[in-house]
Order: structure tokens, then sequence, then C-alpha cells
């Protein structure tokens, strides 16, 4: 029996386990290397007043969701409704990360949706999101009170998505916070 006979059958049997592994992961988990990690140092202008700059200072101090959209974007309408309830509940502050858009567009946009972050940052040139590992909107960050990167949900955060992915590192982070405050 000839090597070249059993080559077919080993490129086979590779490609079989290959497809294996991939059909155990779930499609929708992007891997990023900024979790756990500190927000990238930037200093960009605040899209409702673009003579205030906004940097990663300003995410320091509570835990924040920090979300990227477009007036471009059909999913950030998805997950508008949610972002604008968490808001009005007052549940966790809400930063924006406005990707590139045309200042008056999204501006508009919010006027025309309303409004749920508290802060949002301009970022027209996507100077910021290539930072921090963007591949499309709807992304959201969930930051620690020190700004580090704890969570990035890809995708719109739907009513489910918050119960069940998000709210759950929010009370983990929280509870940290908690045992460090006590530990001190």
């Amino acid at each position: 029996m000839s090597w070249s006979r059993l080559v077919p059958v080993a490129v086979f049997m590779v490609l079989t386990v290959f497809l294996a592994i991939g059909l155990t992961r779930d499609p929708s988990v992007i891997p990023t290397e900024m979790i756990d990690r500190e927000m990238p140092a930037f200093e960009l202008p605040e899209l409702r007043d673009e003579t205030v700059n906004v940097t990663e200072s300003d995410f320091v101090g509570e835990i924040t969701l920090v979300n990227v959209f477009g007036s471009w974007c059909v999913a950030c309408l998805e997950e508008h409704p949610t972002l604008m309830q968490l808001s009005e509940d007052g549940t966790v502050r809400i930063a924006g990360v406005n990707w590139r858009d045309d200042r008056d567009d999204a501006l508009n946009w919010l006027v025309k949706h309303g409004d749920p972050y508290e802060t949002i940052v301009f970022d027209e040139l996507s100077d910021l999101v290539i930072e921090i590992g963007v591949t499309g909107a709807p992304e959201t960050f969930v930051l620690d009170p020190t700004g580090r990167i704890r969570y990035k949900q890809i995708g719109p955060i739907t009513p489910d998505v918050w119960k069940n992915t998000i709210r759950p590192v929010i009370d983990a982070i929280e509870q940290e916070t908690a045992a460090g405050a006590v530990g001190s």
C-alpha cells in the first residue's frame, strides 16, 4: 500500500476535526483583546458641543456603558428603546461614541429618537473605534469604575441581552467594587 493513497484520507480527517471544532463555537462571540484593559487614551470632540473635548478620564468613576452608534445604523434603532429605558431609570451611566457620522445627521437622529447619553464622543474619522476594536455598529463596552473594559457586546442590546448578559456583568462588577471597598 502506498502513502499516496493515505494522503486524501489524512486530509479528510484533518478537515473533519477542524469542522467539528468550528461547530462547537458560538459565532456571535468575537474575541477582543481589549477585555480587562484600560480604555485607550483619546481626546475627541463631544457631539453636542464641539468646543468640549472628551477623554478616557470622562469614563472613570462609575460603571459605564460605552455604546457605539450612528444615524446610518439600522440595528442601532433596535437597541435604542432599551438604552432610553436604562437612561430614564438611571440604571447605568451611558456614554455614546458617534461613529463615522455627519454631526447634523447624528443630532437630528437623537432629537427624533431620544438621547440616552450622558456624553457623546464624536468619532468622525474612526480614531477611537479602531483603538477599541469595533467591527461594526452597534457595539457596547461595559467599563468598570476604573475605566477598564470588562465586556464587549456585539450587536443590539435588546431587553433579553440586557437581562441575561449585560446586567450580570454589571452585577459582578458591583460586587467586586463593594468587596474591594470593604477590604480597604
